[in-house]
């Protein structure tokens, strides 16, 4: 439950309190933190950790595309399979920090702890931050609100948990600030603050091209978006793993660049634009907030990949930040062909029997299938015997057992011969 003090700043020590109640840092937390602060010369007898020199890694090299290469000595392949920080290597957090900055410029930067200052960690891929934020925010019987319809994976963490999920209505921009304004009506925002109220804490939305829609949310929207979190005091949980599958640039402002109360976490991946099977994520949020999260990887999963962290900040370093955003705009190039291909076939063969919005983000087309209630038969018999396959909408909706009329067209690992092919037999 989230707390205001007068002043208007988020009061977080209420806020953990109330989520999880005073905890001292973990024996491992305490451990790893005491190494990296002593000197090279220190004896250490307390560490759990193996010996590198028994892996029967010695070395590797990884050519990249570009003709450079990643390298790892003997000496940095045993840092590369041994344990590290929870948060993250250093490294790896300081240079996506100096994107953050660079990109959303957030005004929490400058903040105190208490206020929230701007923090990171490393996930392994952004579904694992959704996962324990989810975990860390959510109770039994609280009302979360999203917009419909969402990623089946964050339905999935959800539905676990207990919750009340109540839908958004959104269109093609999005979450809709009127209809999320008429949600929001059913309590007072005076009252949001009292014991017992059951105002929703959170909202969740994927801002940019969206799974399933391929929504893209105007500044217009956010900024109203965000004056109504401001308003009942909420969490927004900006989940944007297609930031940089945006077609057109300028790119959107984010939650992030506006948030001067330290109420947004955002999540980011590495999955679309380097590689999804490394598994590299990042949470964004408020730092009482991160540190949360950080004491919930040290009891699950550790750490992410020492290897793969290490990999990619070899990578990112000798890049730079214009070499990433150059490499970036390759891969825009690329799925706005794709979704180019997607467009032109579907108006060649659909147009009299689907519409859709032509997304401006991300790798999806959602589309209404005329004069069909329900496409789920429909794919599942039809199009496997004409061996095609595309995801039914109710896959995507909170009761996936109502009737839904739209389907989810993926439009990135086909070819356009394919993709038309595919439109051609639908």
């Amino acid at each position: 439950m989230l707390f205001l003090n007068f002043s208007g700043t988020m009061n977080y020590a209420r806020f953990l309190t109330a989520v999880s109640g005073a905890r001292k840092p973990s024996p491992i937390r305490l451990l790893t933190e005491l190494q990296q602060r002593s000197p090279p010369s220190l004896i250490s007898l307390a560490g759990g950790a193996p010996n590198p020199n028994t892996f029967p890694f010695q070395s590797a090299s990884i050519q990249v595309k570009n003709g450079q290469t990643v390298t790892f000595d003997e000496t940095a392949m045993k840092r590369a399979l041994q344990y590290s920080a929870s948060n993250g290597i250093p490294e790896l957090l300081t240079w996506m920090k100096d994107l953050q900055k660079a990109l959303h410029n957030p005004p929490t930067i400058g903040y105190s702890h208490e206020r929230g200052q701007m923090d990171m960690c490393v996930t392994t891929g952004s579904q694992e931050g959704l996962c324990k934020v989810f975990e860390m925010l959510v109770n039994p019987g609280d009302n979360v609100l999203l917009d419909a319809p969402t990623y089946s994976g964050t339905l999935a963490a959800l539905q676990p948990l207990g919750c009340n999920i109540i839908n958004v209505p959104s269109d093609h921009h999005g979450m809709n600030p009127g209809a999320l304004k008429e949600v929001l009506s059913r309590w007072d925002p005076s009252e949001v603050h009292k014991p017992g109220s059951t105002s929703p804490r959170i909202l969740y939305t994927i801002p940019n091209g969206g799974n399933p829609t391929g929504a893209s949310m105007t500044a217009e929207r956010k900024k109203d978006v965000y004056e109504l979190a401001r308003l009942y005091d909420m969490l927004i949980i900006e989940d944007d793993p297609y930031y940089f599958l945006q077609f057109e640039k300028p790119w959107a402002p984010t939650f992030l660049s506006m948030d001067v109360d330290g109420r947004i976490i955002r999540t980011d991946s590495f999955s679309k634009i380097l590689s999804s099977g490394l598994r590299i994520g990042f949470v964004t949020g408020p730092k009482p907030l991160i540190d949360r999260i950080v004491l919930h990887i040290q009891a699950s999963t550790m750490h992410t990949s020492t290897f793969t962290q290490l990999m990619v900040s070899q990578l990112l370093h000798s890049w730079g930040q214009e070499g990433f955003l150059q490499h970036i705009d390759g891969v825009i190039d690329f799925y706005r062909k794709q979704r180019d291909a997607m467009i032109s076939s579907a108006d060649k063969w659909l147009a009299d029997v689907a519409e859709w919005h032509a997304p401006s983000a991300g790798m999806f087309l959602w589309m209404k299938l005329k004069g069909i209630a329900d496409t789920q038969q429909l794919i599942m018999e039809k199009a496997l015997e004409k061996e095609v396959l595309l995801v039914p909408g109710n896959a995507f909706m909170i009761n996936g057992s109502d009737p839904c009329p739209y389907v989810r067209a993926a439009f990135s690992l086909s070819t356009p011969e394919q993709i038309d092919e595919v439109c051609r037999l639908t």
